[in-house]
């Protein structure tokens, strides 16, 4: 252990790495159950919603262990918020991607990450967008995953004579939803490890109860079986998408790169960057040393759970809470990731799981996105257009992709106009020209021209 992770150099212990690893496991658990909401059966992306769950935890033990052993950082790995959401809604919803086709897509997509690590581009690219947007993204993904939550807790309804509303307090499944968010609320005020995945297992263990015993439907199935796991999570779903993903028009192509490639990119830096500062490991410049293996633990995870049958990969900001327990090491992230294999085994009883009780989790995560909202400098006008158009587009449109095209287009308008022309990183206009492409292929592409 001392040859490999360098105990001692850190000042850290076996127990003390132990201990660090189950609480980032635990603090970061409700993944498991919340991935397969995203992309499960039901959902645009319709997949197994067992074979997810297998995947999930499967995918965020290879994507840990390989952070933890190619950095000899405490961080952990799994499939992330915010990028199922793009998975889900935007490459299988809004562009209509099979979800084989949306897996070959977030393989490529991880190709194209190891890439542009390696050469350094995708470091250039992050450093590029002005940190009012990167903060407005985030912001706006987690509001996005709010607008998830409160529709599957069913507090949503476009049935009340205007375009959105509150949905109706008398359904069983709601109340439950509602309890659930409340207990979430309380565990998470009062600083309980592991609040959100003990929040999904007392709300469930309620929903068992009231339907079991009192008879009241609350969306809980019985155990289901493993096939589906060996039907589809082992056998590499994503090859199996290529044909569709490249025989697509070549305005959904760049659209979906786009999106993989920006979402992805802000939110490896982001979790990456805030997990060092809470551990100590920025430097005196304020960066973080071993990035360029980070984010390459990163690429190769998103292609590596692609194969395996889920959506993109990324470094989880609740490594956090194993660095706080005294994580230091690389051995933190491998109980954690052992942790998460072992979960495998828990995927036949996912119908015990309602999505009363996984809704709450997504308005929580929503909150907590949403606090990057406080760095975004709302005084300049120049930083507030933009960056208000980024958080609210994405969900009044329903589309995370639409949201930064808006949000970026507007900042290169607001920042010509207002004669701030040396703000511009000259690899906006880049980023901006492929969004305006975006747009002009899909109108002609409408039209019947393309």
């Amino acid at each position: 252990m001392e040859k490999l992770f360098h105990l001692k150099e850190h000042g850290t212990t076996i127990r003390t790495e132990i201990i660090a690893g189950l609480t980032t496991f635990f603090t970061m658990a409700y993944i498991i159950f919340v991935n397969p909401t995203f992309l499960g059966d039901g959902t645009p992306p319709n997949m197994p919603s067992i074979a997810v769950m297998a995947a999930t935890c499967l995918s965020a033990a290879v994507g840990t262990w390989l952070i933890g052993w190619m950095t000899n950082y405490p961080l952990a790995q799994a499939p992330g918020m915010g990028l199922n959401a793009v998975f889900a809604y935007t490459l299988c919803g809004s562009m209509g991607l099979s979800f084989y086709a949306a897996l070959a897509a977030v393989f490529t997509g991880g190709v194209f990450f190891i890439l542009l690590t390696v050469t350094g581009a995708r470091k250039a690219i992050v450093d590029a967008i002005p940190l009012s947007l990167k903060k407005a993204i985030s912001a706006g993904i987690g509001f996005f995953i709010a607008l998830i939550g409160f529709n599957n807790a069913g507090l949503l309804s476009s049935t009340t004579g205007t375009i959105i509303g509150m949905g109706a307090l008398n359904v069983p499944t709601t109340l439950l939803a509602l309890f659930g968010l409340i207990l979430t609320i309380v565990l998470v005020i009062k600083k309980v490890p592991g609040a959100l995945f003990i929040s999904i297992l007392c709300t469930s263990a309620i929903a068992c109860l009231l339907q079991f015993v009192f008879q009241i439907p609350m969306g809980v199935s019985m155990p289901e079986s493993w096939a589906p796991v060996l039907d589809f999570s082992v056998f590499g779903a994503a090859f199996k998408g290529f044909g569709e993903l490249f025989s697509a028009p070549i305005a959904s192509l760049i659209s979906v790169l786009i999106t993989l490639v920006l979402v992805d990119m802000f939110d490896t830096i982001g979790t990456l960057i805030g997990a060092a500062n809470k551990a100590g490991y920025l430097d005196e410049n304020g960066n973080l040393p071993k990035v360029e293996r980070a984010m390459l633990a990163d690429a190769i995870a998103t292609s590596a759970g692609a194969v395996i049958g889920t959506s993109t990969v990324t470094t989880y900001v609740e490594s956090t809470a194993g660095i706080s327990a005294g994580g230091k090491t690389g051995l933190t992230s491998t109980v954690t990731g052992i942790c998460f294999a072992l979960s495998i085994f828990l995927s036949p009883v996912l119908g015990f799981i309602p999505s009363a009780a996984t809704a709450p989790i997504l308005i929580v995560v929503g909150i907590m996105m949403a606090s990057a909202l406080k760095e975004i400098d709302w005084a300049d006008m120049s930083i507030a257009i933009p960056s208000f158009l980024t958080v609210v587009c994405m969900p009044l449109f329903y589309s995370i992709t639409d949201g930064l095209a808006f949000g970026f287009i507007s900042y290169v308008v607001v920042k010509l106009a207002s004669r701030k022309i040396k703000e511009i990183h000259p690899l906006m206009y880049v980023i901006v020209s492929l969004f305006l492409i975006k747009y002009i292929l899909a109108a002609l592409t409408a039209a019947g021209i393309l």
